[in-house]
C-alpha cells in the first residue's frame, strides 16, 4: 500500500518535472532540500544528493533596494494524463493555491523584516538634527534653485535599472549544479557526508574559545565604526565641496543678495573690543572662548593648527615660540585664508610663500608687543582664519607653561606666564583645553594642577593627550595611557577625554599628511582594539566637533546673562554722566580729539588773518633788538675812533659788508622764525572766552611742540634775503628831511637805551650812591667801595683828555693803579680795565647823543654836500641805512612768512595731528581726565551691548 502511494506520488512528481514553467524549466521538487528529496523520492532516478547552494545576500541598505523588482511571469503548467487519479485536477489546483500562498507570505513576512531592520539601522546612526548648523541656509533653498523634477525625469527607469542586476537563481542553479557534478559517491552518502561535515564543524566552533570570540566581535566592531568613519567623512568632504562651490557663486553675487555677518565674526568682533575695555567698574569679561593651555613643548601649538587645518604658527626645536596669547577666530568661508583684525591684507593658506609670510608677521608682534626686559606680553594678537569645513569657534593659546627660567629669560617669566593662564582661566565660561603631552610621564606636568585649580569639577575642561604614537611605542603598560585619558593619574576631571597624534615631529609635514598618519595609526592601534580607547575619543576631526560643540552650548547658556550685565553697566555709567556733566554731549576720546584737531586747524588758518603791518612791525623790532649790540659795538664804536669822516665810512662799509655776508641773513631767519612760532603760540594757547575748552590744553601744547620741531625754513630764503640787504645797506642818499629826522629819533633811541643800560651796569659795579644810601640805608661792599674808588680816578683822566681813545695805555693803568695805592686803595689792572670800558661807554653815548641834537639842523649840510667838521653827520646816515636795511628785511621776511612759511606749518601741523591720530597711547597721554575716561566707558559698554544684542539675535534665528 505504501508502495502503491509512493509510485503514484512519483508518477506526478515525474509529470510536473517534465512540465514547463515560463521560461525558466525548474521543478517544485527543486526548491526542497536535497537531502528531503532523497528520502522521499528513492525512484527518482535524476535526483542528486547535494549540498544546499550558497545565498549570497544583496546588502539591505543598498540606493538600489527601492527599484521594483523584476516582473514575474506566470506559470503556464502542461499539465499530463494521470491514469491513476481521476481528480488530478482538485490537486493540481491545490498545490497551485498553495504555492501562492507560500509566495504571498514570504512576500509580507519579508517585507515586515526589512522594514524592523531599516528602522533598527535607523535607530543607530547618530541623530543629525544638531548638526544643521553645519548646512547654511541656502542648502535648504535649494528645491526653490534645482528642478529636481526635470532631474529625477532625467535619470533612468528603476526597471532598467532592474534588468541590469544578475540573475542570482541562475548563478545559485550553476553552482549548485557544479558542486553536484564534483561530488563523488552516491546520493545517499553525499548527503550524509554533508551532515557529518556540519557535524564536525559544529565541534570545532564549540571549541573556540571565549577570548578569540571577543577579539572577533571587537575587531568586527571596529571595522564597523571605521567604516561609517570614513562615510561620514566622505559626506563631510562632499558637503564640503558643495559649500565652497555655492560661496564662490554668492561671492559672484549669482543669487545678488548680501550675505550678513556670520555668527562666529560677531561675536569675535564683542571680544575684540572687551580685549581693549578697561574693566574700571567692575565689568568682566565672562564670554565663552576656548583657552588652548599646556606645558611649554607640549603641542598646544600643533593641536590648534590641526584644527585650523592650516601651518600658521611659527615654529622652534626647544625654544619658546609663543609669546602672548594668540586670539584665532575660526569660521567658514570658500577660501583658507587667514588676516588679521588690523590689517586688510589676506594671506591664502594654500600658498607656502603666504604661511610662511604668515608666520614671519605673527613673529614680528609678538615681539613687537613684548616690552623690554620681558620675555613675554599680556598683549593678545587677534587672528581670524577662514576656510571650508572650519568648525566655528574662538581660541585663545596661550604660552607655554614652564617649570624654570632658562638663560635670556626675564626672571619674572614663569609667574607672568602663571598670572596670564590664570587670568584667562579664571572666566566661569571659559571651556579649558588642557594639552598633556603623552611621550613624557605625567607626573612631570606642571599645567593638569594649575588646571585642577581653576576648574575643580572638571565641568568645562577638555583634556587632549598629544603624541600617542610616541607614547603607545614607549609605554611599557598600555593601561597607564588609559589611565592618563581618564585623568586616573593626577586629581584632574573633565568633559572629555581625547588622544590625537599631531604629526611624525617633522616641521614640514603638511596638515594632509599628518591626517593621514593619524588615521592609520588609530587603525592599527591597540588602544582601539583592547576598547582603551572609543573611536569618537581619537583624531584632531572628533576633537575639533567636540570642542566647537561645547564652545556653542557655553555661548548659548551664558551671553545672554553677559548682555543682561552690559545692561546695568551701561545703565550706570549714564546716570554718572547725567549727573555729573548735564551740559556737555557724550564725546570719546576719538571724538574729543577730531574737536580739538578742528580748533587748531582753525587757530592755524588764523595766522594767516594777521596784518602785514602786525608782521611787520614785530619782526623789525624783534631784528633790532638782536643786532643792535652788534652794530653798537662792532660797527657804530670802532667806525667813531676814526679820524676823519672817510675813514669813518670806509670802517662802516667794511664792517656792514662783512656782516651782511655772514650773520646777517640767517639773524633775520632765526627771528623770522621765532616771531612766527610766537605767533603761532598765542593763537594755539589764548583763552576764547566761556567756549574754550581746557581739556585740550595739553593736546594743544603737545601739537605746538612737535610742529615746531618738525619745521624748517626754506634754505633758499637766506641767499635772496642777503643780496636785499647787502642792496639796501649801500644806499647812503637820503632824500628829504622826514627820513633825515626819523633816522636822528632812531639814533637817539638806541643811544639812550644803550646809555640807560650802561648806567645801569656802572651802579651795579660801584654800588648805591650817596642818596641811595641816606634814604634806604644801604651801604657798599669792599669791591663795590674799591671799584668806586678806581671810576673816580678815571673820570679825572677822561676829562683832562676829552678826546681819548677807546682804550687806555700800560702807562696810563700803571698811573691809575699807583694813585689809588697811594690812597691805599689796592688794585687789580684787570679791575681798572673793566671799570674804564664803562666809563668811557658812558662818556662816548652821552657825546652822541649831544651830537645827535647838533645834527637835527645838518640835513641842509647834508644834502648841499658841505663840509663842516662841527656837523659831520656820518653817524646819522649810518643808522638811516641801518633803519632802512630792517624796514626791507621785515618787508621781506613778512612775505616769505605769508606767502610760503605759514602754509609749510599748516602742513606741518596736519601731519603732525594724523600721526597723533594714529598713536592711541599718544592719545590717552594727551587726553586724559575722568570725563574723559567715563565718555570712553560709556561708548564702549554701549558697543558692546548693541553687538551682544544683534549676535543674540542672529543666534535665534539660527534656532
Amino acid at each position: 500500500m505504501w508502495r502503491t502511494r509512493a509510485a503514484a506520488a512519483c508518477v506526478i512528481c515525474r509529470s510536473l518535472a517534465n512540465s514547463s514553467y515560463g521560461i525558466k524549466k525548474k521543478s517544485l521538487l527543486q526548491n526542497l532540500h536535497l537531502v528531503s528529496r532523497s528520502i522521499h523520492h528513492p525512484y527518482y532516478p535524476s535526483s542528486k544528493f547535494q549540498r544546499p547552494p550558497l545565498r549570497i545576500s544583496i546588502q539591505q541598505f543598498s540606493s538600489l533596494n527601492r527599484l521594483p523588482l523584476h516582473k514575474t511571469k506566470l506559470l503556464n503548467a502542461k499539465h499530463g494524463y494521470q491514469s491513476h487519479r481521476n481528480f488530478w485536477l482538485a490537486r493540481l489546483a491545490s498545490r497551485l493555491l498553495k504555492v501562492r500562498y507560500l509566495i504571498l507570505g514570504s512576500a509580507v513576512g519579508g517585507g515586515y523584516t526589512a522594514k524592523k531592520t531599516y528602522d533598527q539601522w535607523k535607530d543607530m546612526m547618530p541623530d543629525l538634527d544638531e548638526y544643521k548648523w553645519i548646512i547654511p541656509d541656502f542648502i535648504w533653498e535649494l528645491d526653490e534653485l534645482v528642478d529636481f523634477e526635470k532631474l529625477l525625469k532625467a535619470l533612468p527607469d528603476g526597471d532598467d535599472l532592474a534588468k541590469l542586476l544578475p540573475d542570482f537563481d541562475k548563478i545559485g542553479e550553476s553552482l549548485a549544479s557544479l558542486k553536484g557534478f564534483l561530488s563523488p559517491g552516491s546520493p545517499g552518502e553525499t548527503a550524509f557526508r554533508a551532515t557529518d561535515q556540519g557535524y564536525d564543524n559544529d565541534k570545532q566552533f564549540k571549541k573556540v574559545s571565549d577570548k578569540e570570540k571577543i577579539d572577533q566581535l571587537q575587531e568586527e566592531l571596529l571595522r564597523t565604526q571605521l567604516k561609517y568613519q570614513r562615510m561620514l567623512e566622505r559626506l563631510e568632504k562632499e558637503n564640503k565641496e558643495l559649500r565652497k562651490l555655492v560661496l564662490q557663486k554668492d561671492d559672484k553675487g549669482i543669487h545678488q543678495r548680501k550675505l550678513k555677518k556670520s555668527l562666529i565674526d560677531m561675536y569675535s568682533e564683542v571680544l575684540d573690543i572687551l580685549s581693549d575695555y578697561d574693566a574700571s567698574y567692575n565689568t568682566q569679561d565672562h564670554l565663552p572662548r576656548v583657552v588652548v593651555v599646556g606645558d611649554q613643548s607640549a603641542g598646544k601649538t600643533s593641536v590648534l593648527e590641526m584644527i585650523a587645518q592650516a601651518r600658521i604658527f611659527p615654529r622652534g626645536s626647544g625654544e619658546m615660540m609663543t609669546r602672548s596669547p594668540v586670539k584665532v577666530t575660526l569660521s567658514e568661508g570658500p577660501h583658507h585664508v587667514a588676516f588679521f583684525k588690523d590689517s586688510s591684507r589676506e594671506f591664502d593658506l594654500t600658498k607656502e610663500e603666504d604661511l610662511a609670510a604668515l608666520r614671519n608677521e605673527i613673529e614680528i608682534r609678538m615681539r613687537n608687543s613684548v616690552k623690554e626686559g620681558c620675555t613675554v606680553s599680556t598683549e593678545t594678537i587677534s587672528l581670524s582664519v577662514k576656510g571650508p569645513g572650519l568648525q566655528r569657534m574662538v581660541l585663545v593659546d596661550l604660552p607655554g607653561v614652564i617649570s624654570t627660567v632658562t638663560s635670556g629669560m626675564a626672571p619674572d617669566t614663569k609667574e607672568t606666564i602663571f598670572s596670564i593662564s590664570r587670568a584667562y582661566m579664571q572666566n566661569p565660561n571659559a571651556i579649558i583645553l588642557c594639552i598633556q603631552d603623552g611621550s613624557v610621564d605625567a607626573e612631570r606636568s606642571i599645567v593638569t594642577d594649575l588646571v585642577s585649580q581653576m576648574d575643580p569639577q572638571g565641568k568645562r575642561t577638555i583634556f587632549v593627550l598629544t603624541k600617542v604614537d610616541l607614547a603607545e611605542k614607549n609605554v611599557a603598560s598600555p593601561s597607564r595611557i588609559q589611565q592618563i585619558i581618564e585623568g586616573k593619574l593626577f586629581p584632574m576631571k573633565a568633559l572629555g577625554y581625547f588622544a590625537v597624534v599631531t604629526g611624525k615631529g617633522n616641521s614640514s609635514e603638511s596638515i594632509e599628511s599628518i591626517k593621514e598618519y593619524e588615521e592609520e595609526f588609530f587603525q592599527n592601534s591597540k588602544l582601539l582594539k583592547t576598547s582603551m580607547l572609543k573611536a569618537h575619543q581619537v583624531t584632531t576631526k572628533n576633537l575639533s566637533l567636540a570642542v566647537s560643540d561645547c564652545f556653542w552650548k557655553m555661548v548659548r547658556e551664558s551671553v545672554e546673562q553677559q548682555a543682561d550685565a552690559f545692561k546695568a553697566t551701561r545703565f550706570n555709567l549714564e546716570t554718572e554722566w547725567k549727573n555729573n556733566y548735564p551740559r556737555l554731549r557724550e564725546l570719546d576720546r576719538n571724538e574729543l580729539f577730531e574737536k580739538a584737531k578742528n580748533e587748531i586747524l582753525d587757530e592755524v588758518i588764523s595766522l594767516t588773518q594777521v596784518t602785514p603791518k602786525h608782521w611787520e612791525e614785530i619782526l623789525e623790532k624783534t631784528l633790532w633788538e638782536r643786532v643792535s649790540a652788534h652794530v653798537i659795538e662792532n660797527i657804530y664804536l670802532p667806525a667813531a675812533q676814526t679820524a676823519n669822516s672817510g675813514t669813518f665810512n670806509t670802517t662802516v662799509d667794511i664792517k656792514l659788508k662783512q656782516w651782511t655776508d655772514k650773520q646777517l641773513p640767517n639773524k633775520a631767519v632765526e627771528v623770522a622764525w621765532e616771531t612766527l612760532q610766537e605767533e603761532f603760540s598765542r593763537f594755539m594757547t589764548e583763552k576764547k572766552g566761556k567756549e574754550h575748552d581746557d581739556i585740550f590744553d595739553k593736546l594743544k601744547q603737545a601739537v605746538k611742540e612737535e610742529t615746531i620741531k618738525r619745521h624748517r625754513w626754506n634754505e633758499r630764503a637766506e641767499d635772496s634775503l642777503r643780496v636785499i640787504q647787502h642792496n639796501a645797506l649801500e644806499d647812503r642818499s637820503i632824500s628829504d628831511k622826514q627820513q633825515w629826522d626819523a633816522a636822528i629819533h632812531f639814533m637817539e633811541e638806541t643811544l639812550q637805551s644803550r646809555l640807560k643800560d650802561t648806567e645801569s651796569v656802572i651802579e651795579d659795579m660801584v654800588g648805591p650812591n650817596w642818596k641811595k644810601r641816606w634814604l634806604y640805608w644801604v651801604g657798599r661792599t669792599k669791591e663795590q667801595n674799591i671799584r668806586n674808588e678806581t671810576k673816580n680816578e678815571l673820570e679825572k683822566l677822561i676829562k683832562c683828555n676829552e678826546d681819548h681813545p677807546a682804550y687806555l695805555a700800560n702807562d696810563e693803568v700803571t698811573t691809575v693803579r699807583k694813585n689809588l695805592e697811594a690812597r691805599r686803595v689796592a688794585v687789580d689792572p684787570s679791575v681798572i680795565k673793566d671799570t674804564w670800558h664803562q666809563i668811557y661807554r658812558r662818556y662816548f653815548l652821552k657825546s652822541a647823543l649831544n651830537h645827535c641834537s647838533l645834527c637835527r639842523r645838518g640835513f641842509y649840510y647834508y644834502q648841499r654836500h658841505f663840509v663842516d667838521s662841527e656837523l659831520e653827520c656820518n653817524d646819522i646816515v649810518l643808522f638811516w641805512r641801518i633803519q632802512r636795511m630792517l624796514a626791507i628785511t621785515a618787508n621781506t621776511l613778512r612775505q616769505q612768512l605769508t606767502n610760503t612759511e605759514v602754509r609749510r606749518l599748516e602742513k606741518n601741523v596736519k601731519e603732525v595731528l594724523e600721526d597723533f591720530a594714529e598713536d592711541n597711547e599718544k592719545k590717552v597721554m594727551l587726553l586724559t581726565g575722568k570725563r574723559v575716561q567715563l565718555a570712553e566707558d560709556l561708548k564702549k559698554v554701549r558697543e558692546i551691548q548693541e553687538k551682544l544684542e544683534a549676535f543674540i539675535e542672529a543666534l535665534h534665528q539660527e534656532k
